[in-house]
């Protein structure tokens, strides 16, 4: 013989809840709780009000959110933009270009001391080279048309200026004249090996082993 099940304890509600009984006797809203209570001020579903979100998320105020106003210097850096010719930007890259070249030419750093300044900090301090180093030297060597010399103080410059003229002159050209020059696609994935390599390079460069020692500079 079985006793009969004892009272089901219900879910009382929350102070500030509001019971909804639905008519079909189903258990109450998307988003309330079993016993049909949904916190006071939602909506439809648990919602906020307007529906946005669930209750006590921030809600869009009416027209959205208003537009920062740019910076005085930033207004400024526009309407200079949208003053100039077509050509400013790109006359003004191959400027810092000239200086770059010029640089490397005025100061021959073939002969240079190695604490000259500017200097590489890393070098200075603990005697390795850096990622970059060599570069300076591998220019001017690439200016002076000794391209044997040029990969011998930095391979992966040298490697990668034809490319990096090519991408510079198909830019400035449409930017200045509206030149379609072929686009040179370069995936992620070419990239990501590029600098893996450019890493393994500055590794390697620093092993105090033959024939690696042949790439320090």
């Amino acid at each position: 013989m079985t006793s009969a099940p004892g009272p089901v304890d219900q879910p009382h509600p929350a102070p500030g809840a509001v019971h909804t009984a639905p008519a079909d006797g189903g258990t109450g809203p998307a988003g309330s709780d079993p016993g049909g209570f949904v916190p006071a001020g939602a909506g439809p579903g648990g919602f906020g009000p307007g529906g946005s979100g669930p209750e006590g998320w921030p809600t869009t105020p009416p027209g959205g959110y208003p537009t920062p106003e740019p910076d005085r210097l930033t207004r400024f850096v526009l309407r200079l933009y949208e003053r100039s010719p077509r050509w400013a930007v790109p006359l003004a890259a191959v400027g810092c270009v000239a200086i770059g070249m010029s640089y490397a030419l005025l100061s021959n750093p073939t002969y240079a001391d190695p604490d000259a300044a500017p200097t590489c900090l890393l070098k200075l301090t603990t005697g390795l080279d850096c990622p970059g180093c060599g570069g300076t030297r591998a220019l001017w060597y690439v200016l002076h048309g000794d391209l044997p010399a040029a990969a011998r103080h930095h391979f992966l410059f040298v490697f990668a200026l034809p490319f990096l003229a090519y991408l510079f002159v198909a830019w400035a050209g449409n930017q200045a004249f509206g030149w379609r020059l072929p686009e040179l696609r370069i995936s992620s994935k070419v990239i990501g090996g590029f600098l893996a390599a450019w890493l393994a390079f500055s590794v390697l460069r620093n092993l105090p082993w033959a024939p690696f020692t042949s790439l320090y500079v």
